[in-house]
């Protein structure tokens, strides 16, 4: 697509965090929509990794069908076998580009996004493309995280670096860490007149927390926020080994805690 934003992804596709996308629910990741999902509707989740939640939004929308879209095509192929293994018969997977969505005006009673915003540069045109596939009345559903929010108990003084270097390299990307705040800012730009907000706190404790803590001793060195922080001069392999090891170290407390705000909106899409 002509003039498309060229998205970097932060996180990358290393097996430490492929697998803990893996670990996602539809229950935890979109406990705001299933309410509103009904048998026979037909949904879009865009940015659905290893297809986890949507293999969940699926089972709730049956016999409707449900779209997995991800730029990642060995991400798909880990969704498809999940899918298979689930017997989840009415969903399928392809490449995908949310600027451009290869579907028809109105295909979609909903559109779906989990933790996918934060990482695009223009999140504004990928909503318009989402009203665009939503049929009039058509829900879109998105959320991200806040990463300003973050903070572990007990505090360690090595996750203030790491929550800095975060915030960087993101931003060198064009994307937006605190996406969560900004939810509203995108659907008043895309075209969403009507929206309602419903932010969580997401507190781990105690195996959660170690779970957690442990994936990001391994993603800070060996994903893709580690290359693109080397690449861009942010820090060394020096200082990712001593923010992996602090990590670990809190992992493996007594008492690790770890909270962090996440804010979820539902859009109605309107004719124009």
């Amino acid at each position: 697509m002509s003039g498309r934003p060229a998205d970097r992804y932060t996180h990358g596709h290393h097996a430490s965090v492929v697998a803990q996308h893996a670990r996602r629910t539809a229950a935890v990741e979109a406990w705001f929509l299933l309410p509103r999902l009904e048998p026979g509707m037909r949904l879009l989740d865009a940015g659905c990794g290893p297809g986890s939640v949507t293999c969940g939004l699926a089972e709730a929308v049956a016999p409707g069908r449900v779209t997995g879209i991800d730029l990642s095509a060995e991400v798909l192929e880990q969704a498809r076998a999940l899918a298979a293994e689930r017997g989840a018969g009415n969903v399928s997977f392809e490449t995908g580009d949310v600027y451009a969505l290869d579907f028809e005006d109105g295909a979609f009673d909903a559109a779906f996004a989990n933790q996918l915003l934060q990482h695009l540069a223009d999140p504004a045109a990928a909503l318009r493309e989402f009203r665009r596939v939503l049929k009039p009345g058509g829900i879109a559903a998105v959320r991200d995280a806040d990463y300003a929010t973050m903070s572990p108990q007990p505090h360690f003084a090595e996750f203030d670096d790491w929550n800095r270097l975060y915030h960087q390299v993101a931003r060198r990307n064009a994307a937006e860490p605190d996406a969560g705040r900004r939810l509203p800012d995108w659907l008043r730009a895309a075209g969403f007149a009507e929206y309602e907000l419903h932010p969580n706190v997401v507190l781990l404790e105690g195996a959660d927390a170690r779970t957690w803590g442990e994936a990001w001793s391994q993603r800070i060195l060996h994903s893709g926020i580690a290359e693109q922080a080397i690449e861009y001069g942010l820090a060394d392999s020096a200082e990712l080994e001593r923010l992996s090891g602090a990590w670990l170290r809190w992992a493996r407390g007594e008492h690790p805690l770890y909270l962090f705000v996440q804010v979820a909106a539902i859009a109605t899409a309107t004719a124009d």
